[in-house]
């Protein structure tokens, strides 16, 4: 077992032992290894101040948070700070080049950000389009200037290439850190400790557990880290099916899943910034069982199912079935949750999904509507709904199925307020709530009806 945490920094090989895993990866930087370029704004991910990127064995930069990434996460790989870029001959890095000339520095708190994410935008072979430079830049915040200069620099650097990082890659054997950070390597191990360890938490991207190190400063005494669990990494689908493994990423899994529901194109450019989408996990975001889950409701929808798997042997879950009350699952204590699996739509289908939130960008969901129903010479033949922030779990609409299973588009709007009973919260109040859900539903029949000249995607 592997007591030393061992990963590459700004090309440097650096082998950590005695230092806690779930010490953030922002507050070593800082406070031991002494880089304060990268900064801490709201300890959530949120904000981009503590953006760093990860550089993969075949060339391609993820940007991440620092904040919220646990030291035991980094183990295997390569990450770059500001104070890693550097250019030739003494001059700048052609990214922070960019930034100077567009006149896109501010006070110098969020820069180093928007400098790391620019840097990862450049390497990922985007085309400097508008859409696509506005949603990397969504997970930074800017407090004192536009973002127009920032988005200049950004034009300017897009498609740039850079050699290949050095990576030092996962062990082949389980890793141990302290007795407290578990970082199996197979299925058949990650069992194990969690049949030995029920009182450990499950580490995916740690987008959640995160917080309890960085902003709330009582970090996990014991996790289980995922991440490289072979087994649980996959990604593959036949001619009926999508399956994805519960510790991938949803920057990983996207493209597969926009390419069989086109409509999730828009829902997930909306589920956190890319910062987040590097590190959150689906398994993650249905272990948690969050009432206001983005992706419970997709699922629900899209009639998915779970694999659970434990010493014992695994099991096959509906999802609809997996969620029990208020962060209360089926899942057994010796049980993970090893893969997410979902039907393709089948001809005659069409898919349909709405986040609705305070802000567009890096927030949760006030409400969350998914929608997937058969349609026969313009007749709902079947159909499956799933609601978010609606109930103590996410749920689906059986009153409005029912209901629009008649072709009662008005009925089914009307039957939320028999399906759902929320909660007034700081997000919404249980009147709007019902209000919005069955507003969902009269929009989802202009999208069916083909209503003219109403982007509704833009509502």
């Amino acid at each position: 077992m592997a007591d030393r945490i061992r990963f590459v920094l700004n090309d440097e090989l650096v082998e950590l032992s005695g230092v806690s895993p779930m010490t953030t990866l922002l507050d070593w930087l800082r406070d031991t290894r002494g880089l304060k370029g990268t900064k801490e704004g709201c300890a959530e991910g949120d904000c981009g101040a503590c953006t760093v990127v990860l550089e993969r064995a075949d060339g391609s930069r993820e940007a991440m948070n620092s904040c919220i990434a646990l030291l035991g996460q980094i183990d295997g790989e390569a990450v770059r700070t500001v104070e890693g870029l550097r250019g030739e001959s003494g001059k700048p890095h052609p990214v922070q080049q960019a930034m100077a000339e567009s006149d896109a520095t501010q006070c110098g708190f969020c820069t180093p950000g928007f400098v790391m994410t620019a840097y990862a935008f450049a390497a990922g072979g985007e085309k400097p389009e508008l859409e696509t430079i506005h949603d990397a830049l969504a997970g930074n915040l800017c407090r004192c200037t536009g973002y127009r200069p920032i988005v200049e620099a950004m034009t300017k650097v897009a498609g740039q290439s850079y050699p290949a990082p050095s990576v030092p890659g996962a062990r082949s054997a389980a890793a141990c850190f302290n007795q407290t950070f578990f970082a199996p390597r197979s299925l058949a191990e990650l069992v194990r400790l969690r049949s030995e360890h029920k009182d450990a938490l499950l580490l995916a991207g740690a987008t959640d557990l995160g917080l309890l190190a960085s902003r709330a400063r009582k970090p996990p005494q014991k996790l289980i880290h995922l991440a490289h669990v072979p087994e649980i990494n996959v990604l593959s689908q036949d001619k009926e099916s999508v399956t994805i493994g519960a510790a991938v990423s949803y920057a990983r899994a996207m493209p597969l899943l926009i390419e069989n529901y086109p409509a999730l194109k828009t829902y997930l450019a909306r589920l956190g910034s890319r910062q987040i989408r590097t590190m959150g996990t689906i398994g993650g975001n249905i272990g948690t069982a969050s009432p206001i889950g983005d992706m419970p409701p997709v699922l629900l929808a899209l009639e998915a199912s779970l694999k659970l798997t434990s010493v014992r042997g695994s099991r096959t879950v509906p999802l609809d079935q997996f969620f029990l009350d208020y962060r209360k699952t089926v899942l057994a204590a010796d049980e993970v949750i090893e893969s997410i699996s979902m039907p393709k739509l089948w001809r005659g289908e069409v898919f349909y999904c709405d986040k609705v939130s305070k802000r567009r960008d890096q927030d949760i969901s006030t409400v969350a509507g998914a929608y997937r129903l058969r349609l026969k010479d313009g007749k709902v033949e079947d159909v499956r709904t799933g609601f978010g922030g609606m109930a103590a779990t996410p749920k689906r609409a059986a009153n409005a199925e029912e209901a629009l299973r008649r072709g009662d588009f008005e009925g089914a709007a009307k039957s939320i307020a028999r399906d759902f009973q929320p909660i007034d919260d700081w997000r919404g109040t249980a009147s709007y709530r019902v209000t919005v859900a069955a507003n969902l539903i009269r929009r989802l029949k202009l999208r069916i009806d083909g209503t003219p000249s109403i982007d509704l995607d833009a509502l």
